[in-house]
């Protein structure tokens, strides 16, 4: 369990991988699973950029759940019980704005990214809203395909017994093919 979080540098990786194979010929299947240096240095640069998106997020956990806690709205009276509901229902409360948040910037970034190579692509979180405002239409088809594809990905581990890792490779490959339709629909992915 302590080595998981470190399991995802690969993971990450390997998604930069696929966008960037879909940007160059997205008739040709997903590439090939190797471990190397670029793969490895992609994941650990990707993963970065998202638990930048995540900080503001896990900054405000803990003194939201407390504000909640001490407003006693917990269907319980036991103090435990009543904190651990706290943590969970702002926990649920944060997830969507960070999902949206997440949501507006990384695709593009991932996109440019994948095209330049360059981390700073990556963290250019400016251009990648001023992408989503240069064409709205594709960003809202790939954000729906990505959104769709982690469901059922995620659908697939649970409720289909498939497995949670067939269900994140299939939706790690809707949201390299959705990253790369934004770099087809944007030729200069770095802009800005």
């Amino acid at each position: 369990m302590a080595l998981l979080p470190i399991l995802f540098i690969p993971l990450l990786g390997y998604a930069i991988a696929a966008t960037r194979a879909a940007e160059e010929d997205s008739s040709q299947g997903p590439p090939p699973w190797r471990i190397s240096w670029r793969l490895l240095a992609d994941g650990l640069w990707t993963a970065l950029a998202v638990l930048l998106t995540w900080l503001p997020f896990v900054l405000a956990w803990n003194p939201l759940a407390t504000v909640l806690f001490k407003a006693r709205l917990s269907p319980s009276s036991d103090e435990l019980l009543a904190d651990i509901y706290a943590h969970v229902l702002v926990f649920f409360a944060l997830a969507l704005p960070w999902g949206l948040v997440a949501l507006l910037v990384l695709p593009h970034a991932t996109a440019a990214f994948a095209a330049t190579g360059r981390p700073r692509d990556l963290f250019n979180f400016a251009a990648a809203i001023r992408g989503v405002g240069r064409n709205f239409t594709t960003w809202n088809v790939a954000a729906a395909a990505i959104v769709t594809g982690w469901t059922i990905g995620l659908a697939c581990a649970g409720l289909l017994c498939a497995g949670v890792v067939p269900g994140i490779f299939y939706a790690i490959l809707v949201s390299a093919h959705a990253a790369a339709a934004l770099h087809r629909a944007n030729p200069r992915p770095s802009a800005g």
